[in-house]
């Protein structure tokens, strides 16, 4: 009986060792299969890059592509306000009897005649060429306005995507810790188990981990909404990895000659386009000076007892109060470009100002980023290397242990955080031009002129 007893746990045996070395050859089997399938689906989508995801936005801006008709538009008119008024055709009965014998007849009275002409109205060569370069010049304000928006694009997308790909650095970290926090959970109600810890410990590591999953969930947060920015240029970013990030240790701006290259900013240009707008209206206000004429051609066609006739017509504008209409309309154009010229006299001082300030706080965040790499990370971690030392030696309680990786997670966070601000701060330095702008390059190292 012993022996049939043991040979039916034997078999048993046998049976579950057969059964477990199938489970592990299935589990391996499905494993290999989920990391190949993980890996493939990587692999089709490649790290989002700074410089891709900026192209992106481009390629997607609705805003760029309205400009681009609008510069269109404005190229069409300028060919059509540099021709001729259309010529009018005039065509009518004069002299029509509505009363006596002959009321309503064409042929009866020597004065009725059917009348046929054009009218031309002969507008100056040049203010049609004044009016044709003003369209033009709206043409090229509307190029530089897309460029401001090119530049904004490619701002307002790298500072999307720097605030993803630091959302993401804050949760690794705070999962880092997280994870640690609940081995210390682990540790203290072992040792209280054991007799070495008091409840107190267990609860302080407990609540530990609650401020942590807390600060998670803060972190949780901040990543969906860095996740929304970033779609809002790029469209759907929620379940794209980001590569690492570009260098951000210089921009594409010389201190030396900021001054010469904030001039050709795109907005300045713009308000430059604004000025030669306003002179080539202060121009064709002073052309409106002389007046237009205008001509007229008829033929009038009476009865066949009567002779036809051809009239000639010379219509002329009488300026009888020139000093109040044209002089005042020439003096308001010319007020008009003293105001551009002043708003971008005003804007230019503005734009340096805030770009040397932005500069000097980029330069300082670098400096305090550096203090915290060198000196107070290292410093908080061996910290919490002497609280742990400490605690196991029985020299320090748990809480002082807590504090100590409350502590390390803080300035890490910290660190980050000013990360962030400083990479934001060269995002908006670095991006102030597109950054394929050929002709905004070449302005930048001409001289203000």
């Amino acid at each position: 009986m012993p022996s049939l007893v043991f040979s039916t746990f034997s078999a048993h045996r046998t049976v579950r060792h057969a059964v477990l070395r199938l489970s592990a050859r299935i589990s391996l089997a499905v494993l290999a299969g989920s990391l190949a399938f993980t890996a493939g689906a990587y692999a089709a989508e490649a790290p989002l890059t700074l410089a891709e995801a900026q192209r992106r936005a481009i390629d997607r801006s609705r805003q760029l592509t309205a400009q681009d008709f609008s510069v269109a538009a404005a190229r069409d008119m300028a060919v059509a306000a540099g021709q001729l008024p259309d010529p009018v055709l005039k065509a009518g009965i004069d002299n029509l009897p509505v009363t006596g014998r002959d009321r309503g007849s064409l042929n009866s009275d020597f004065m009725t005649m059917r009348r046929i002409g054009l009218m031309q109205e002969m507008t100056g060569s040049d203010k049609r060429r004044l009016r044709s370069d003003r369209l033009l010049l709206e043409a090229q304000k509307t190029l530089a306005e897309k460029t401001v928006a090119t530049a904004a694009i490619e701002r307002d997308t790298a500072l999307a995507w720097l605030d993803r790909y630091y959302a993401d650095a804050m949760a690794a970290v705070v999962a880092e810790q997280g994870e640690q926090a609940r081995l210390e959970i682990q540790s203290a109600e072992g040792a209280y188990s054991a007799g070495r810890g008091s409840q107190a410990d267990v609860f302080a590591a407990q609540g530990a981990l609650a401020m942590f999953e807390d600060r998670a969930s803060e972190i949780r947060r901040r990543v969906r909404n860095a996740n929304t920015m970033l779609a809002r240029w790029i469209g759907n970013a929620s379940d794209l990895a980001l590569a690492e990030k570009p260098a951000t240790d210089t921009v594409r701006l010389d201190p030396a000659t900021l001054d010469s290259a904030i001039a050709h900013h795109p907005e300045i240009a713009v308000l430059s386009k604004q000025v030669e707008v306003a002179e080539t209206e202060a121009k064709l206000a002073k052309a409106n000076e002389k007046a237009d004429w205008t001509v007229e051609v008829g033929f009038q066609q009476r009865s066949a007892a009567y002779s036809n006739m051809v009239s000639v017509g010379l219509s002329i504008p009488l300026q009888w109060d020139r000093k109040n209409r044209q002089d005042r309309e020439l003096s308001a154009k010319l007020a008009v470009v003293e105001q551009a010229k002043a708003e971008r006299e005003d804007m230019l001082r503005s734009h340096v100002a805030e770009t040397k300030s932005m500069l000097e706080e980029w330069q300082n965040d670098r400096e305090r980023q550096a203090r915290y790499e060198s000196d107070l990370i290292p410093l908080a971690n061996q910290r919490a290397l002497a609280a742990i030392a400490a605690y196991r030696g029985g020299k320090a309680s748990l809480a002082d242990v807590l504090a100590a990786r409350r502590n390390v997670i803080d300035i890490r966070i910290q660190a980050l955080q000013l990360a962030a601000e400083t990479d934001r701060l060269w995002a908006q330095l670095n991006f102030l031009f597109p950054t394929d702008d050929a002709m905004t390059h070449a302005a930048m190292n001409q001289d203000t002129q």
